[in-house]
Order: C-alpha cells, then sequence, then structure tokens
C-alpha cells in the first residue's frame, strides 16, 4: 500500500522544515513529500487532487491561483491542512531593502554610494556613522515586529515569543528570511504536535545542523551596539559564501561590487571567497 501524498507549499524555508518533520518515523512512515516552491510561482502539481496533507505558508488573494485559499478549494474531501510558519525578521538588518537588482541591500550604504564619495570616504562614513542619525531603528524595529504578528497570525504554530525573548541573546536567522536551526526545530516540533505525532526532541534536530550555513549576513555593529545584541560587533566574524569576514570587509565588497556594476551580488561573493 502506498504512502499518503502530502504536498508543502512554501519558500526556502519548506526543505529544512520537511528535513526536521522526516525525523518523526510516524510523519516519514506515512507521507510521500512533494515540495511546491511559492515564490517562483511554481504550478500546483496534480497530486494536489489525492493529496491527503496540504502544509502551506499563507498567500493572499494577489498570488491568483496560488493564492491559500484558491489551492485550499482544490483539496480533495477529508484532506487536512495546515497553515506552517513563514518567518521573516529585519531586526539584525533594519536597514535591509527587497528592491530588485541587487541582494541583501542596505538602504544607508545605497545612499552613500549614490553621493559618488570616493571608496574609502563611503565605507569610513557608514561604519562610523551611527544610523541613528539617519534612520529611526526603534520605529523599524516596532515596524519588523508588527509584520511578523500579522504574518504569524495566520498560523497555530507560534514563534515570535521565543524571538521576543531570544534575538538580542544570539542569532536567529541568518539573513531576514533564512532562520537558524532553533527556528527551524520550533517550526517543525510545531507542525508535528499540530498533526497529533509525537515529536523528536529539540536536540535531535538541532543535530541536524543549520539549515542554511553558506551565508550569515553580516551585521552592522553600530546597529548591534544600538539594540544590545550580545553575539555581534566590529570583530564578529561571518561565514560568507566558504570564507570567514568582518562587517567591514563584506561592507567593502558590496561598495566594489556596486562601483563596478556588478548585480550579482552573491555571485561576487561566492568569487571573493574562492580566491581568498
Amino acid at each position: 500500500m502506498g504512502k499518503d501524498i502530502c504536498i508543502i507549499h512554501a519558500n526556502c524555508q519548506g526543505e529544512p522544515l520537511l528535513e526536521r518533520l522526516l525525523l518523526c518515523p510516524e510523519f516519514a512512515d506515512r507521507y510521500d513529500c512533494t515540495i511546491v516552491t511559492n515564490y517562483v510561482r511554481e504550478p500546483m502539481p496534480e497530486a494536489l487532487e489525492k493529496a491527503s496533507l496540504f502544509l502551506y505558508q499563507h498567500l493572499g488573494d494577489h498570488w491568483g491561483d496560488l493564492a491559500s485559499d484558491a489551492v485550499l478549494s482544490r483539496l480533495p474531501k477529508g484532506a487536512r491542512a495546515q497553515c506552517i510558519p513563514n518567518m521573516v525578521f529585519l531586526g539584525y538588518w533594519p536597514l535591509w531593502d527587497s528592491a530588485p537588482g541587487f541582494d541583501y541591500r542596505d538602504k544607508r550604504l545605497d545612499q552613500l554610494l549614490d553621493m559618488g564619495l570616493p571608496d574609502e570616504e563611503t565605507l569610513t562614513l557608514f561604519l562610523r556613522q551611527p544610523p541613528r542619525k539617519h534612520h529611526d531603528l526603534d520605529a523599524l524595529l516596532e515596524e519588523t515586529f508588527r509584520r511578523e504578528t500579522e504574518r504569524e497570525s495566520h498560523t497555530t504554530v507560534k514563534y515570535l515569543d521565543f524571538i521576543r525573548e531570544h534575538w538580542r541573546k544570539r542569532r536567529l536567522f541568518n539573513t531576514v528570511n533564512h532562520p537558524g536551526a532553533e527556528l527551524m526545530a520550533l517550526a517543525a516540533q510545531g507542525v508535528l504536535t499540530q498533526l497529533g505525532l509525537e515529536s523528536p526532541s529539540k536536540e535531535e534536530m538541532l543535530a541536524l545542523g543549520e539549515p542554511f550555513p553558506e551565508f550569515e549576513q553580516p551585521v552592522h555593529p553600530l546597529v548591534a551596539a544600538h539594540y544590545g545584541l550580545e553575539f555581534a560587533g566590529p570583530d564578529t566574524r561571518y561565514h560568507v559564501y566558504g570564507k570567514d569576514m568582518t562587517f567591514a570587509t563584506y561592507a567593502a565588497h558590496y561598495i566594489d561590487c556596486r562601483k563596478n556594476g556588478i548585480t550579482d551580488f552573491i555571485a561576487y561573493l561566492r568569487v571573493r571567497a574562492a580566491n581568498g
């Protein structure tokens, strides 16, 4: 007898979530899982019509046929659906910008680059001028928590209290939407509990390692000082595509990449890491 079909409609967090769900023997024995990547608008497979479990990150009506309500209406009678976390946190990077054309944008550094200053002066100003002189960091923090409260409201798996309690003590995210091992364990345990399945221990899940180990987005030391982060400072070294570097080195790479008209910052960082 074949396994039940489980469809997971999620972003990059779907794969590490599934990896942790499969640590539960009952889940692994029962479900044959397929991940459908939402942010690239991957179409739903025909298997959806036969799915017995649908795990999904909430998508609003502007997603059209891929909106959560639209997909839920296509599930067969008796199928179970559960909204799963979609964690995003700008607390470590309050000046992150999602504008297209460059990866991991920083609003303040982009402002300085637009002034056309020499590279060294741009870097010096960026590293030494407190970001709070130009941006209300406390208001930005309140806004990211407000947005995450709304995002969390769609799922019965709660994680925001954990972030509020621990985000200053240790790094919980590698990038704005790449949660670390602790949060992915919490999410998987919550999903299994909601399914009525016995969850592996947190230690078992943490043994899988970090879900997104390639890139630890560096944190501006003055942002860290403003928020009282206990794990980040000017000498902190971050893992950046195979090479450890300080925030200052990372910022210098950002400036060089932008000044040379290179739009693929990830590829640029990979090359720099490979070349030492």
